[in-house]
């Protein structure tokens, strides 16, 4: 999968129709939380409008954006040479590059995997994940590594599709007595359970339902493809069995529509508590001398 994403990355754009209106919402999501984060990271950022949107929010902030796939990387920096900071005119953008200021700070690219990151513990304030998590089939190594980058009273944002994703295809193809061979994803309340595992405190959890429309099959399964997931997603079948299921999907409405689960996410990474058991298992009392 990783091969077909890099040479998604110039058609990406193009097809993230999801992506970017996930990732908006993400965005609005932030207005609600007190944090001023020194240093912060879009993980699995593709071609960089989560890094973008947090550079807008946080232009005081050290950007780094970080993915596995080099030519997403790439396509980051020709984004950047239009650097966006919020508020800011075109003049002033002009001046904070010759100051070196907020506009002059590009993201620090970071080629690397969200499973085994190349990143300091503690060195991260803020770490937003638009829509990537869901790729892994066991996202708790994952989860521990992000744990561990964020600093104590940092916060992981995230967003990744839950299982009901694609239910129209999914019953085209039961209603044709396949089993479908689409991705199968995590349901919310084990992702919950996975961030408490991870040693993330306070985690909230939630989920909608959004909808894209297309005239035939043919749309989704270009929008996959130029997105770089259509294996990932929807699996293989002999294409003659496929092309059932997509008549019988065809048959489902017109536009057709296609469901995502987007199920939203975030917690906090608490101050470690000290231990209440030794090594062999007795318990450990705490004393304080009264002032």
């Amino acid at each position: 999968m990783r091969a077909d994403f890099a040479r998604a990355a110039a058609s990406y754009d193009q097809a993230a129709v999801l992506a970017a209106e996930v990732g908006r919402r993400m965005d609005a999501r932030l207005d609600v939380v007190r944090l001023q984060p020194a240093r912060l990271a879009d993980i699995g950022c593709a071609t960089g409008a989560g890094v973008r949107a947090l550079q807008a929010r946080y232009p005081e902030a050290l950007p780094v954006a970080l993915d596995y796939a080099l030519p997403m990387l790439a396509r980051v920096t020709q984004m950047e040479r239009t650097p966006a900071v919020r508020g800011a005119s075109l003049l002033q953008r002009l001046g904070e590059r010759l100051r070196g200021g907020p506009a002059a700070r590009g993201a620090r690219l970071v080629n690397g995997d969200v499973n085994c990151l190349p990143l300091a513990d503690g060195s991260l304030d803020l770490i937003w994940s638009n829509l990537m998590l869901h790729w892994l089939d066991d996202p708790l190594p994952a989860l521990r590594e992000l744990q561990r980058v964020l600093a104590v009273d940092g916060l992981l944002t995230f967003s990744l599709l839950g299982p009901d994703t694609l239910k129209e295809l999914r019953a085209a193809a039961r209603a044709c007595g396949i089993e479908p061979p689409l991705r199968a994803f995590h349901d919310m309340h084990d992702i919950g359970d996975m961030l408490v595992a991870a040693g993330f405190a306070d985690p909230v959890m939630d989920m909608e339902l959004i909808t894209l429309t297309y005239r035939t099959p043919r749309g989704l399964l270009r929008d996959q493809r130029h997105l770089g997931v259509r294996d990932g997603l929807l699996g293989h079948l002999p294409w003659r069995q496929w092309r059932r299921v997509l008549a019988a999907w065809a048959e489902s409405g017109d536009p057709l529509p296609a469901t995502f689960e987007v199920v939203y996410g975030h917690a906090w990474k608490a101050a470690p508590q000290p231990p209440t058991r030794t090594a062999d298992g007795r318990s450990v009392i705490q004393f304080q001398k009264r002032p």
